[in-house]
């Protein structure tokens, strides 16, 4: 689902760069509603380096952690109390045993990485074998801009600037869409410099899919979930013509 340098790279630099984006962070607040509602215990897919996980098992609650990065798990491992369960495994595939959840959110967009229609229907699968019978799941995407799926390319442009271990550090994105396959390719180079030297680079490249609300919606349905809801934005708002995500939350 994304290129072998995107393991390391993206885990060196998650944490700071996505702290210095600040909208980045509206969902956690979303979630952890979602999880105090529900009580756990709770199940995150793509929990990444923890930015919203570690905010759960903060507030007291029976949290386990899923993702396919051993790098991602490892810097979550580091900054959680000894106890919380992370399990590297595919997102298409996993099987915790007789672990129920009365709660599984997947947020900031795993499930766009899910290129084909049998890999999102194996996810969701493998979702509802380990909800508990009165759990839900939830989880966002990105709305597609319509303006902006017409440019199949967007040429490199900085992105994100922050300070990591005495360092400055400068993303560029560039993006490639492939319209039929409804596909974009994001191409991170992480620039680092200090004392108005560059130092070196890194990069980092992956695959996303985009969705449609009616597509989620069928898609959701042919997956067995029987009551959707999709909000426009974190506030759980209806979705609108400028709203900026999909937010999905299904029984």
């Amino acid at each position: 689902m994304y290129d072998d340098d995107y393991d390391q790279t993206t885990a060196r630099y998650y944490d700071a760069a996505y702290a210095a984006l600040p909208e980045v962070g509206r969902d956690v607040a979303f979630y952890r509603s979602l999880a105090r509602e529900t009580g756990g215990p709770v199940l995150e897919i793509g929990c990444g380096t923890g930015r919203v996980l570690s905010k759960l098992v903060g507030d007291g609650l029976d949290c386990t952690g899923l993702d396919a990065s051993e790098a991602m798990l490892a810097a979550l491992r580091a900054r959680l109390p000894q106890g919380v369960r992370l399990v590297r495994g595919d997102m298409r595939e996993f099987d915790l045993g007789d672990a129920r959840f009365r709660l599984i959110y997947s947020a900031f967009r795993p499930f766009q990485h899910l290129l084909s229609i049998d890999d999102q229907l194996r996810c969701l699968a493998r979702v509802r074998a380990h909800l508990a019978p009165d759990g839900r799941f939830a989880f966002d995407v990105f709305k597609p801009r319509l303006e902006r799926l017409l440019a199949e390319r967007e040429p490199e442009a900085e992105d994100v600037r922050f300070e990591q271990d005495g360092e400055r550090v400068v993303r560029y994105a560039r993006v490639e869409r492939d319209l039929v396959s409804q596909t974009l390719r994001v191409h991170f180079r992480y620039q680092r410099s200090a004392g108005g030297r560059v130092l070196g680079e890194d990069h980092a490249a992956f695959t996303m899919r985009w969705f449609h609300r009616f597509e989620l919606l069928h898609l959701l349905a042919r997956a067995g979930f029987a009551d959707v809801q999709i909000f426009g934005d974190f506030d759980r708002s209806p979705v609108g013509p400028h709203s900026p995500a999909y937010v999905v939350l299904a029984r």
